[in-house]
């Protein structure tokens, strides 16, 4: 069973399940859904807890005798996995099936990892254990759903936010769940009425926006152009470097280049979409870059992006902002007719 993080604590009060999957990319979500479940096990009377990792090292005996060595005198026990980062290759996943076959009443799985796929969401392991218990997906809110993400916390926690006091928050915190929190916690102690107001919120906070160059990619690919400027504009304030930048675009503007080149020969979308793997939840932003940019204009950007490349790395004085600025603008469709000024 799928279901949010802020849905655990009420389905953990209707009784604890045989196993708990908390995946995605937002450590502060897994870190507060992994507390909730060690708490409540503990009240369970799950005593012992025994943490491993999956990598070439495990013992996976190890795990076999935490969960066989029961007698009535045996505490129950609680077992953590953490899946690393490149998945479980097959022998792990056969091993951790043999767990599985094996679970009882007395013990309680907790698996965590990193964000997953359909396929990784397939496999014969995650569909058992998703059968005998939760699947928690812990993966930090886009901007689109940042807000709803905002007012959920507030309710929480007693605050009453504005619909402005709601849009600064997510603005000021997007990428950055462990600041919101913290600055959330911080407004409870500040105004014990809950009330939120665009002027207690500049009283109180400063900015914690973090953002990475995959976010600057969201942005051009849906044709946010303010957004686009906003998250270049706090990258560059944390030192990031022009030329990862550049390499970013580059690869997002030479596949959109071969996608149209397919398109232009007759391929269905959905067949080029398979071809470059993107998810399904993305395909909508790639559909709209598509019809923004036409054969002509990538070639046209690409060309300018490769001269970019070359000024930065061959004169150590350019200033290469305003041109990525530029260019970042001409992604999302907007006309600047300044690119030929920056070389």
């Amino acid at each position: 069973m799928r279901i949010y993080p802020e849905q655990l604590a009420q389905q953990l009060n209707k009784g604890l399940r045989q196993a708990y999957l908390l995946f995605g990319n937002e450590p502060l979500l897994k870190q507060e859904c992994s507390t909730q479940i060690r708490q409540a096990a503990e009240k369970a009377g799950f005593d012992e807890r025994h943490a491993f990792t999956i990598d070439a090292q495990l013992e996976w005996n190890q795990v076999l005798d935490c969960c066989q060595a029961m007698s009535l005198f045996s505490s129950r026990q609680l077992i953590e996995l953490e899946v690393p980062e490149s998945g479980l290759n097959a022998n792990q996943a056969k091993a951790l099936q043999e767990v599985i076959a094996i679970l009882h009443s007395d013990i309680l799985l907790l698996i965590h990892g990193p964000r997953l796929n359909k396929k990784q969401e397939s496999t014969k392991w995650f569909k058992a254990l998703a059968d005998l218990g939760l699947y928690v997906p812990c993966n930090t809110p886009d901007a689109r759903h940042l807000p709803r993400f905002i007012q959920g916390r507030c309710q929480q926690l007693g605050l009453q936010p504005d619909h402005e006091s709601v849009l600064m928050l997510a603005q000021w915190h997007e990428g950055n769940l462990l600041a919101l929190a913290q600055s959330l916690q911080k407004l409870t102690l500040l105004y014990p009425d809950g009330t939120l107001t665009v002027v207690r919120l500049e009283e109180a906070l400063s900015r914690h926006n973090h953002y990475t160059p995959f976010q600057l990619v969201d942005a051009v690919l849906a044709g946010q152009s303010k957004r686009s400027q906003r998250v270049l504009r706090q990258l560059e304030g944390e030192g990031i470097e022009a030329v990862i930048l550049l390499r970013t675009l580059q690869r997002e503007l030479s596949q959109l280049y071969k996608m149209q080149e397919m398109g232009s020969k007759g391929t269905p979308l959905n067949i080029i979409f398979e071809q470059f793997r993107v998810w399904q939840s993305r395909r909508e932003i790639y559909i709209g870059a598509l019809h923004r940019l036409p054969l002509s204009t990538l070639i046209q950007l690409l060309q300018q992006l490769a001269a970019l490349e070359i000024r930065v790395k061959t004169d150590f004085d350019y200033q290469p902002w305003p041109a990525l600025s530029a260019l970042c603008a001409e992604m999302c469709g907007v006309q600047t007719h300044t690119m030929a000024q920056h070389f």
